[in-house]
């Protein structure tokens, strides 16, 4: 946290309002890992997120170390470890019926999308693996999801949206998904 503030002035949390269960709003907390100036939108919408990444954001992404302020999350009652990841606000404009079904689980710190596909996949098709998850909750499927999950990060495939730089066997997981959702 001293290499956030180093490199870049203002505060080392970064807050923001997100989806919880049954719509509930609350704050998700992450180590910062951009810089004050940059927009307030997802990092996916940026063509350029690069620019705002500080170079300390680049490693605690990677290696997702910017979601351990989450943990403060669980002990407040807002996530639980293993979950749908919480979208923010303005994403429950976007759901179909079906896909507002995640919002009957708690979202997690890690998830299906993110122990399987990290950030290879589009935004409805994250929604669609949410519903899937809240629909087939349960503790071998969480205890699938939470060692997946450390396979993946140790791997550092997918930490940015492109696909590019997958592995070949990623490549071929993340084409057959997209094919079967056609």
């Amino acid at each position: 946290s001293i290499l956030i503030k180093l490199e870049s002035k203002g505060p080392i949390i970064f807050k923001q309002l997100r989806a919880g269960k049954g719509s509930k709003p609350f704050y998700i907390y992450k180590f910062r890992s951009m810089k004050i100036e940059t927009p307030n939108i997802a990092t996916n919408d940026f063509t350029d997120s690069h620019v705002y990444i500080t170079r300390i954001g680049k490693i605690i992404r990677k290696t997702s170390i910017d979601e351990i302020p989450q943990f403060l999350n669980v002990l407040l009652g807002d996530m639980s470890l293993i979950g749908p990841r919480p979208d923010p606000l303005d994403d429950m404009n976007i759901y179909t019926e079906h896909q507002k079904k995640k919002l009957i689980v708690r979202p997690g710190i890690t998830g299906y999308n993110q122990a399987y596909y990290r950030n290879s996949v589009e935004q409805n098709e994250k929604f669609e693996h949410d519903v899937y998850y809240a629909e087939n909750v349960s503790f071998l499927l969480d205890l699938k999801i939470f060692f997946k999950t450390i396979a993946t990060v140790l791997s550092h495939d997918s930490v940015y949206n492109d696909a590019s730089n997958l592995s070949e066997e990623n490549k071929v997981k993340v084409q057959s998904m997209r094919n079967n959702n056609d």
